[in-house]
């Protein structure tokens, strides 16, 4: 376990983030075992309260109530004491707000790297700080690696390859890099879920969600329609030359990359290429045709807090799924920069994060904002 901090004593206090799962409870109980004082702190986000009535009707647990009542029972267990956070403001001001706003726009949003950002590792760390603990740990599969000569924090990948989060990571700071704690960096997640059974840790029998938090029936289109109807306005679907083809339900529903569900009938395959919000209309083309030789991103972030002077080689990944791949990052152009793939990529999702890596190490990242398609096409 990473515990490498100039100033970090035996005894210490820790905030750990817990949200009731398996991977914070086992943070938890490894800075214990440590000789650590974890105090768990959890915060309470906006729920959308249609979706909440939904799930809960459906036989679903509500998430935010119930990951509340797991995390308490959680740190009850492990004998450490426990806080809630009412962050219900903020959470829809910084996080369900730009969802919204990032659809309105055409793009494809990853509120995760939102919540992370402005929340988990901003509000969340003044408010522990406030409260004298000096270091908040979460149950993130992510390394932090200090480097005394440099005074240096560097972020990097996890162990468990399959796991691994760094990709939501990319905006950390140094200066938030310092007061983080990841223990679960260098373990496998098989290996936490075994520590955890173990133990008799209620937390290990949770599943797992990768669905939006804040929408627990996972009905994101008809959240969006209550939200901001003119986002799920029917539209054209016109080909790259223009050519109408179709009508499209509302351009939410779809992503750049995206082949079913549109309703075409074509000599080939078709998939969305681009979607224009402002004319409302869904761009489709065959398959070669979303494949882009660079994009620009923008809200650009540096781990080390100094972007590049000249180009550099390094790999990137478009999505939080995808592969690392060969790149070359261009210094800065006022508040975008320029990232040239070594091999053509499919789908380049504008809103989605292009993430900077060396080897194992995180450099920073950005909002994807345009691509080669988007130059080409125009609109």
């Amino acid at each position: 376990m990473d515990l490498q901090r100039p100033a970090l004593q035996a005894g210490e206090k820790i905030a750990v983030a817990m949200s009731g799962g398996v991977d914070s409870t086992v943070a938890a109980l490894l800075l214990k075992e440590a000789g650590f004082k974890p105090v768990g702190v959890t915060l309470r986000f906006w729920v959308d309260p249609i979706a909440e009535k939904k799930a809960a009707a459906a036989g679903q647990s509500p998430r935010s109530p119930a990951s509340i009542d797991s995390a308490r029972e959680t740190a009850a267990a492990l004998g450490i004491p426990h806080h809630i956070l009412d962050m219900q403001g903020a959470f829809y001001e910084q996080v369900v707000t730009t969802f919204i706003q990032e659809y309105r726009a055409g793009r494809t949003p990853n509120p995760c790297i939102a919540c992370n950002k402005h929340l988990k590792f901003s509000h969340l760390l003044r408010q522990v700080q406030a409260m004298g603990i000096n270091y908040l740990a979460t149950g993130h599969y992510a390394r932090i690696v200090y480097e005394p000569q440099n005074n240096l924090y560097r972020l990097l990948r996890a162990k468990d390859k399959a796991k691994e989060q760094s990709y939501m990571l990319y905006t950390l700071q140094q200066e938030q890099l310092k007061a983080l704690l990841f223990p679960l960096g260098g373990r496998l997640k098989s290996e936490v879920v075994a520590l955890a059974r173990r133990k008799g840790l209620k937390a290990a029998q949770n599943k797992e969600s990768y669905e939006i938090c804040f929408i627990p029936d996972h009905d994101y289109h008809s959240f969006l329609e209550r939200e901001h109807p003119g986002v799920l306005t029917p539209g054209e679907i016109v080909s790259t030359t223009g050519q109408k083809l179709g009508m499209h339900r509302g351009v939410a529903f779809y992503t750049v990359g995206q082949r079913k569900g549109l309703g075409l009938t074509a000599r080939q395959p078709l998939y969305v290429v681009k979607i224009d919000p402002l004319r409302n209309t869904l761009i489709v083309g065959e398959e070669a045709e979303t494949y882009s030789s660079y994009l620009w991103a923008s809200e650009l972030s540096f781990v080390a807090g100094t972007p590049p002077a000249q180009p550099l080689q390094i790999e990137v990944k478009i999505r939080y799924r995808a592969p690392q791949i060969p790149a070359v990052l261009h210094p800065p152009a006022g508040k975008q920069a320029k990232v040239v793939f070594n091999k053509k990529q499919k789908a380049v999702t504008p809103g989605q994060a292009v993430v900077f890596y060396r080897g194992e190490e995180v450099l920073g990242g950005g909002k994807i904002v345009s691509s080669e398609i988007d130059e080409k096409i125009g609109g």
